[in-house]
């Protein structure tokens, strides 16, 4: 069959179907289901004889959306929970690995930045981090107790408050993306530069080996979480500045709702370094192998369920519920 007629004979049914996904009401998820299987019989006949086609990509796309409507309106409610965290979020992580790179770029040359600075300018620390918390840092130093600072509030209020400071840190690194993706990047930046300072002031006075031991205890997720927090926004924005065959509006939403998915999905990664900050940081002359175990246990944690996995997850699902492509027919 040429394709001209594939079209014809079934393009009125493809339409159709698209406005059944998009209806704001809750569509019958039998229904869904049957339509699904018409669409991937018609996505196989597409893949055997037209297989590089516009047709073919589309339909591609089309039983994607298909497929994850018939699992969103499904009856049976069990395992949605761990669902979201096995298969949602790191699918949506997945999806951003792109901007996840490009986060990490910004934060790493950041740090660069406010480390070049510090070095070559006397007041720029006092500039980035305040002159009150240098002030404490030196006094701290000639104590003889540099990281005195994570010993001073008490265990439970600490921890709470700096969960709430870091949730807020990383949902207005998301929402900062709605601006184009540049409010994202320029919080990335900020807190790099903030970093890159920090380190300096340490390591002018000999104790960078010190402060990384003991800041990363609780560093290591805590800016894991930031960055990954900042690669949300960069999907968000990414939709409004590059929406390719979409509309600007659909490609705007799809990226909000990964970036959504993937800072909830960081919650809990917030809770644990805000734990750890509160809990663990404060005992400053731990042994360096335990201070290690933490720090390079929290490492591989970030590099398996937000690199590794979710890799391995894409590479084994069905080629019908993968991220529709790039070339796909502007529609919606």
């Amino acid at each position: 069959m040429r394709e001209v007629t594939f079209l014809k004979q079934n393009a009125e049914k493809w339409k159709q179907f698209e406005r059944l996904l998009r209806e704001e009401r809750t569509t019958d998820p039998d229904e869904l289901a049957d339509l699904f299987v018409q669409v991937t019989d018609d996505l196989s006949y597409a893949q055997t004889f037209y297989p590089e086609s516009k047709t073919t990509r589309y339909l591609n796309e089309l039983a994607a959306e298909a497929h994850a409507a018939v699992y969103r309106n499904r009856r049976e409610d069990q395992g949605r929970l761990r669902r979201f965290w096995t298969i949602d979020v790191p699918r949506a992580v997945r999806e951003a690995h792109r901007e996840l790179v490009v986060a990490a770029v910004i934060f790493g040359l950041a740090i660069a930045l406010g480390a070049f600075s510090a070095v070559n300018d006397t007041g720029f620390a006092r500039l980035i981090l305040g002159d009150a918390y240098v002030n404490m840092t030196l006094e701290n130093i000639e104590q003889g107790d540099p990281m005195a600072v994570y010993k001073k509030a008490r265990e439970v209020d600490m921890a709470v408050g700096i969960a709430l400071n870091n949730v807020r840190v990383a949902f207005l690194a998301f929402a900062a993306g709605v601006v184009a993706a540049v409010g994202t990047a320029f919080i990335l930046f900020q807190n790099g530069v903030m970093l890159g300072a920090f380190h300096t002031l340490f390591y002018q006075h000999d104790l960078l080996g010190t402060s990384l031991l003991v800041v990363y205890i609780h560093g290591a997720l805590e800016i894991s979480a930031i960055i990954i927090a900042g690669a949300a926004g960069l999907t968000m924005g990414k939709g409004l500045l590059f929406p390719g065959t979409f509309t600007r509006l659909h490609a705007f939403r799809r990226g909000a709702r990964r970036g959504a998915i993937i800072v909830i999905g960081l919650v809990p990664v917030f809770l644990a370094a805000a734990l750890l900050e509160g809990f663990v940081t404060r005992h400053t002359t731990m042994p360096v192998p335990l201070s290690l175990a933490i720090i390079l246990g929290s490492l591989a944690f970030v590099g398996w369920y937000f690199v590794w996995y979710p890799r391995h997850l894409d590479a084994h699902r069905p080629s019908t519920d993968r991220s529709p492509p790039a070339g796909a027919p502007r529609h919606g």
